[in-house]
């Protein structure tokens, strides 16, 4: 398992490549709906991938609304997706 790294989501743990972004880990992982809409409460995901919609805010270890595009998933890293 070598250039591999342990997180967590959602406290089920996961695995990624070391320089992978937070984005491709958790999509990689099958994630693909990060948050609901507050209006009408619909599946919203990541679009742009570069930081510019805002649409991957994740919590990163306690820290809310990261951008999961623009970090680098690092090893024991905590990731909270609250798509409910």
């Amino acid at each position: 398992m070598k250039n591999k790294i342990k997180f967590f989501i959602n406290g089920k743990e996961a695995t990624a490549c070391i320089g992978d972004t937070v984005l491709a880990a958790l999509v990689a992982s099958g994630h693909k709906i990060f948050k609901k809409s507050r209006k009408l409460n619909e599946d919203r995901g990541p679009v742009c991938g570069m930081g510019v919609c805002y649409e991957c805010q994740v919590s990163i270890n306690g820290a809310p609304s990261q951008r999961a595009c623009m970090a680098e998933v690092e090893d024991r890293m905590e990731i909270l997706i609250d798509a409910s």
